[in-house]
């Protein structure tokens, strides 16, 4: 028995190296490739649009203020921005994950870098800091115009980018005179006795719940229970600005003004997957009274460690840069190359039709292909600064978040997890619970970060019914 354990432990060790040595071949091979894209991409974009959109590999506050956006200040783990929106000044932040990710070639960026400070330093000084409280500042002639350009009604282009799929399932948005999430609601027409929203994961869309549990659920809790899924912005058939960065607060305000507003939702369950989860605690620290439970399927929470930027700490756990498994390589290609990754959505998002196709061909139809239809419909620029602003930008503020629902919150708090996820480890479950501690944690073996759902809805629905009926009890 010892020697067997000490064979394993060799065999693994070995691996582990083996998975090393690949790993930092493969990657390094990648950062150059991702360098060349850079240019690649910047030649082919001015030959089809006429323009090219800046990048954050070369600057950073050129691919900020390309979307009419105002760069503010430059500081820590974020950068601050000013944005208008509905004809308001809006403070946000973005994550420093979108321009600082080393790499390879990150020495040749140094001198632009350098110059970057220069701009931001000028940039600076013509603007007044903002200040304790109510926010102020001055800005000059420029910004003037770029504003009065946006109030006068410049609109952003709601045509698909070349490298877009430019189909009437992704676009159907931009022929709408609704500016609104797309929403599937099923349940009772009138007399609501209680709603609950699904909020998907990343690259995903509300197919995730209405393809899976929505048809499995009770006449009972139909009758009872009004289940809205929606796609996220940026996502599915829901409206993909160009524009847009896709951060926390744009998220909260589509949600609110697309389903909480219209459907006149007063109090709710939430579900939630995977990146969902960040906003599903938002909107729960948004509402603490209105939250009747709260089931959160496999939490992306990683506390970092004292002295560590947790921006940068969480980009490194979720894209560990290793080929090996497999779901950490393709997050690492779609967090870590910005170009590489706009590549794949071009080969398999702007051709989803044709994979669509060839899955039903193979399978005989047997297949149905709504996980491949949420895979695939969204463009880079959505999964780009989504991926970056809400699962890396919100990581300083999750343990707030997860405080105030300990704290302000009186709802049962559920978290499921599956045991062989390999995106999100257990322990993430854990840590919520560590932060929370009235949070009942389930942890599902043999299934991961998509059969936790995918596979088990009646044995899932029927636990989702009985936290729903012990909540309103």
């Amino acid at each position: 028995m010892a020697v067997m354990d000490k064979t394993l432990s060799v065999l693994m060790l070995t691996g582990n190296l083996v998975n090393e040595f690949v790993s930092f071949i493969v990657f390094s091979i990648l950062d150059v490739l991702d360098f060349l894209l850079c240019y690649t991409y910047k030649v082919v974009d001015f030959i089809v649009e006429a323009e090219w959109k800046p990048c954050y590999c070369t600057s950073a506050r050129k691919a900020i203020t390309s979307s009419g956006n105002i760069l503010v200040s430059e500081q820590g783990e974020s950068k601050k921005i000013v944005c208008l929106s509905s004809s308001k000044l809006q403070l946000e932040e973005i994550s420093d994950t979108l321009y600082t990710r080393s790499s390879l070639v990150s020495e040749v960026s140094k001198t632009t870098v350098s110059r970057l400070k220069v701009e931001t330093k000028n940039v600076m000084q013509d603007m007044n800091k903002f200040k304790k409280g109510r926010s102020t500042f001055t800005i000059n002639s420029t910004i003037i115009e770029m504003l009065q350009g946006k109030i006068g009604g410049k609109k952003s282009h709601t045509y698909p980018r070349w490298s877009d799929c430019d189909c009437q399932t992704c676009n159907a948005w931009s022929s709408s005179t609704s500016d609104t999430l797309f929403l599937k609601a099923e349940g009772p027409a009138g007399n609501v006795e209680e709603d609950v929203l699904f909020i998907h994961g990343f690259i995903s869309s509300s197919e995730f719940w209405t393809e899976t549990l929505f048809p499995k659920f009770s006449k009972f809790t139909k009758s009872k229970y009004r289940l809205l899924a929606f796609d996220l912005l940026g996502f599915g058939k829901s409206p993909k600005p160009h524009d847009s960065l896709y951060t926390i607060r744009e998220h909260l305000e589509m949600i609110e003004k697309s389903v909480l507003e219209p459907n006149n939702v007063k109090s709710f369950h939430i579900v939630a997957h995977s990146l969902g989860c960040i906003l599903a605690l938002a909107l729960a620290v948004k509402y603490p009274g209105s939250v009747k439970s709260l089931t959160l399927i496999a939490p992306p929470y990683f506390p970092a460690p004292k002295g560590e930027q947790a921006t940068q700490y969480v980009m490194r756990k979720v894209a560990p840069r290793r080929v090996w498994p497999m779901i950490a390589f393709g997050a690492s290609l779609a967090c870590w190359y910005e170009h590489i990754s706009r590549t794949i959505c071009l080969l398999i998002c702007k051709n989803h039709r044709v994979w669509e196709f060839l899955t039903k061909l193979l399978t005989r139809n047997r297949m149905k292909t709504y996980l491949i239809d949420g895979f695939c419909c969204h463009t880079h620029n959505a999964a780009w600064h989504t991926l970056h602003n809400i699962i890396c930008g919100t990581a300083g503020r999750m343990g707030d978040y997860l405080d105030v629902v300990q704290k302000n919150l009186s709802c049962t708090v559920n978290v499921f997890h599956g045991r062989d996820d390999e995106l999100i480890p257990v322990e993430c479950s854990y840590n919520v619970q560590s932060r929370v501690p009235r949070a009942n944690v389930k942890i599902i073996e043999k299934k991961d970060h998509i059969t936790i759902v995918v596979g088990r809805q009646e044995a899932f629905t029927r636990e989702l019914e009985k936290i729903w009926n012990s909540s309103s009890s």
